[in-house]
Order: structure tokens, then sequence, then C-alpha cells
């Protein structure tokens, strides 16, 4: 990615982590990531690069744990003021309002009516994620929440998504979220019993490899699952975030 991608499309994903060099350490070797340091008003981050490209941020904090048990996905936007402002109109919360990440963007905080958590990315010297849908990045983001109705309200309000069944899941109450001109952008579970969260997924060569890395270096894995869209697997960083990796055909 070269330019800002379309309103309302996932664009970059950070982690709040309480041990920065444990979590560099693991996704290094789950991903192959090297790692930039800035400094920001809201505090440090290591930059994740992939062939030195950013595809990733961890955000510095004293919090034990990281203070997050999921990675935070960001949707690109034009103006990060006016997303915020349909947010709240829209029966969103913002929880952190709009501010300068030094020159690389102007972010913001948001919670669903659910409450699931998300961030607004108006990128500028930062376009969000360079590299995506290849190993080592991510490649999509799906909410999953208990009460899933105001959840595809909420969304279709503020970005402008149309929103159609997953005939490949007939079992699943799954709907696909889809940007004004058609490109799908993730999706909407309703899963009875789940935390409200955007989860997070990876793109890697090989899962059950995938599954053996994570583990070597610390963290846990679930087995891996063949789906109609690739192998899959649930894995745990050693803080205990959750995140999920995929081999597609």
């Amino acid at each position: 990615m070269t330019s800002n991608q379309p309103e309302g499309t996932p664009t970059w994903i950070d982690l709040a982590v309480s041990e920065p060099d444990q979590a560099r350490a693991f996704y290094r070797a789950m991903f192959g990531w090297d790692y930039r340091l800035v400094r920001t008003s809201t505090g440090d981050q290591s930059i994740c690069l992939l062939r030195d490209q950013p595809v990733a941020a961890f955000r510095h904090t004293s919090t034990p744990g990281g203070g997050a048990s999921r990675w935070r996905m960001y949707f690109a936007t034009e103006d990060c003021d006016d997303a915020s402002r349909r947010v709240a109109a829209s029966g969103g919360t913002v929880l952190e309002p709009p501010v300068e990440m030094l020159d690389l963007g102007r972010v913001a905080v948001a919670e669903d009516p659910t409450g699931a958590t998300f961030g607004l990315w108006q990128g500028r010297a930062l376009v969000g994620a360079e590299v995506v849908n290849e190993p080592g990045s991510l490649v999509r983001n799906d909410l999953l929440t208990p009460d899933p109705e105001p959840a595809r309200v909420f969304y279709a309000d503020v970005f402008g998504y149309t929103l159609d069944r997953n005939e490949d899941l007939p079992g699943a109450d799954f709907t696909f979220l889809r940007r004004p001109d058609g490109y799908e952008i993730g999706g909407i579970f309703g899963s009875p019993g789940a935390a409200p969260a955007w989860a997070t997924l990876f793109e890697v060569a090989d899962t059950d490899i995938a599954v053996k890395n994570a583990v070597a270096a610390g963290g846990t894995a679930a087995a891996p699952e063949d789906s109609p869209y690739g192998r899959t697997a649930v894995l745990t960083d050693p803080a205990g975030t959750e995140f999920s990796v995929i081999t597609r055909p």
C-alpha cells in the first residue's frame, strides 16, 4: 500500500505491550518482523516492519499484561474528526478524541454500541499497513459480538457499508461488510457469550509451522482447523493476547 485506503477499510493495527522486548521477540519468531522505535506524545511505540515496511505497531505501556487481550484495529478515514462525530451520532462512544501522532497521522479511538473497541486512522506520513494480504502481515478483521444487530446498524451508518449473509457458512450468524464500491472489508459474527472485539487474522505460509513457532516462542496454540477459506489456528502470545493465522489455498 502506497496511499491511504478508502474510507472504512481496516488499515492499521497496534497492540499495547508492557514488555516490549518480549513482544518483539515473539512476533519476530512468528512473522520475521524487525522494529523501529518512535516516540510520540502518547508514549513510545515500536513500529513493526516486514521488509522494512510498516505492518503494525506496539504501544508501550506500564499496565501489566499490556492492558489489552486483542490487537486494536483502525479504520481508514479521510477526516478523523468527522468520522468521530459520525461514531457518536450513530450510538458509539469516542474514547480518545482525535489527536496528531507526530506526522504519522491523526488518530482516534472509539467503542461501538456492543462494546467493541476500534480506532480511526487518517494517514499522513504513515498510510497504515504498507504490506497486507501476504505471509507475515494482516489479512482480515472480523467483529465477534453477542449482539450483532446493533453492530450491523452502527457500522453501516458510520461507513456506508452494505450487508449480506455468507452462504458458505449457513450455520453461522455471519454478515459481510462491504464498502459502497462492493469491496468486502470484513464481517460480523454473532457469537453468544463472546466478549465484543475485533479479531485479527494474519496470513502465514504454513499454519502448522506457525503453531509450532508460537509454542516454541513462549505462546500457546489451538489445533489447526480447515475452513472454506484456508487452514487456520488461534494463537496466544506470552502476554495473553489472542490472534489467528491462516494459510490460504
